[in-house]
């Protein structure tokens, strides 16, 4: 039987907010504000979760979680990555690799990236050189380099499994 791979690719971002706390690949990464959003904003991943959805075309996290619905009020986004991960594994895929960048200006999170991969590679029951999380600047250009909010950006890769193996 062929191999059937499957990209995804997830694209989020949150602006910052007062009173909130900063949580990136299910981290609490210490600043002065949080992002908002319905959930608890974890825009790394959100994004991780629609590359999931998408390399399946399963829609999206507003499809499968929308923020219309109060049950998601302040969810933990680990949970949303960990239902949506099941349903990928439903259609009997398997994870290969996550690749994702936060783009940001501050604050500095290269200290919290090893614990958001372990963070990640957990939910997602792989083992941690199948995640990557990498992080950059824009420069200072638009709203990430006027600090103003964070995106994010992951690309996954899904294998059908194959029981003729």
């Amino acid at each position: 039987m062929k191999n059937d791979f499957r990209i995804g690719n997830g694209f989020d971002v949150h602006a910052f907010a007062e009173g909130r706390k900063l949580i990136l690949g299910g981290v609490e990464i210490p600043c002065e504000k949080g992002l908002a959003g319905h959930s608890d904003a974890d825009v790394l991943l959100h994004a991780i979760t629609d590359a999931l959805l998408g390399a399946l075309a399963l829609g999206d996290l507003g499809k499968h979680f929308p923020d219309s619905n109060e049950k998601f009020k302040d969810a933990n986004s680990s949970i949303l990555l960990k239902k949506a991960f099941k349903l990928i594994r439903t259609k009997k895929y398997t994870l290969s690799n996550v690749d994702s960048v936060l783009m940001m200006e501050k604050p500095k999170v290269a200290p919290y990236v090893f614990q958001m991969r372990q963070n990640i590679a957990k939910v997602l029951n792989v083992d941690l050189d199948r995640i990557s999380v990498k992080a950059t600047t824009t420069e200072r250009l638009g709203f990430t380099g006027r600090s103003e909010g964070i995106a994010a950006s992951a690309v996954v890769l899904l294998n059908k499994e194959n029981k003729n193996d």
